[in-house]
């Protein structure tokens, strides 16, 4: 089973104690530290790093949002908070979920299953360092607090956004809205099958109809070729030539 390490922040005892307690009834949850403050959560979670950080946000000090900046990436957040402004600002983050106080138990467990499938998956791609001899058909991305699972048939294209990518399918006229990086993006889509051809734009190799000036059309869409990435796309045409 996986475990996932964890600890807790909040500078109210009791939440730290509820919280604690919710831990200790999750199998598949391990409370490795509890703490009052932020200075004392960056300085604890840096010597001994956790999966995932139980976060309140109004701390003195230093609060949850600017302590969340100053984490390993390897470390996964939720945010504990009064007040339901902040969840904008998780969402920016790429917190895995945003719990508002009181937080019951079905609530706590909720999120924790949401963290154990994320994880999971997290787990068997890092896993997967010898190549597949079947591909993955699909992948699951985050949108809107929800994984959800994209079948790479379905995939057109997809858009880079500064921190996030659009992922234009043929089964949705609106695009699949992710909080991630291109580099992440074009990480998860097989190389055999997807290919960067501008600094913003990945395009499915099988979708590609039609080239119009050198720029990939799909519909009234235009997708240019950068400069950095024409190269490898003349040949990818010439070996379909």
């Amino acid at each position: 089973m996986t475990k996932i390490k964890c600890s807790i922040v909040d500078d109210e005892p009791l939440a730290v104690e509820l919280l604690a307690s919710y831990v200790k009834k999750i199998p598949f949850m391990e409370l490795v530290g509890k703490y009052s403050n932020a200075t004392d959560a960056l300085r604890g979670v840096t010597d001994n790093p956790v999966d995932l950080l139980f976060l309140d946000i109004q701390m003195p000090e230093l609060n949850g949002m600017e302590l969340s900046r100053m984490l390993p990436e390897s470390t996964r957040i939720v945010f504990t908070t009064a007040f339901e402004q902040y969840a904008l600002d998780g969402y920016r983050i790429n917190a895995l979920d945003y719990l508002l106080k009181p937080i019951t138990y079905p609530t706590f467990l909720e999120a924790c299953n949401k963290a154990l499938k994320w994880f999971n998956l997290t787990r068997q791609s890092e896993n997967a360092s010898e190549p597949q001899t079947e591909e993955v058909d699909s992948i699951f991305v985050k949108s809107e607090y929800k994984l959800l699972q994209i079948k790479l048939d379905d995939i057109r294209y997809v858009e880079g956004l500064k921190d996030y990518v659009k992922i234009y399918t043929e089964q949705s006229p609106r695009p699949i809205l992710s909080l991630m990086n291109m580099k992440a993006m074009e990480q998860m889509l097989p190389a055999s099958r997807f290919m960067r051809v501008h600094r913003s734009f990945i395009v499915s190799k099988e979708k590609i109809r039609e080239i119009d000036r050198g720029r990939i059309v799909f519909g009234d869409v235009y997708i240019p070729i950068g400069d950095s990435y024409k190269a490898a796309f003349q040949a990818f045409i010439a070996s379909r030539s």
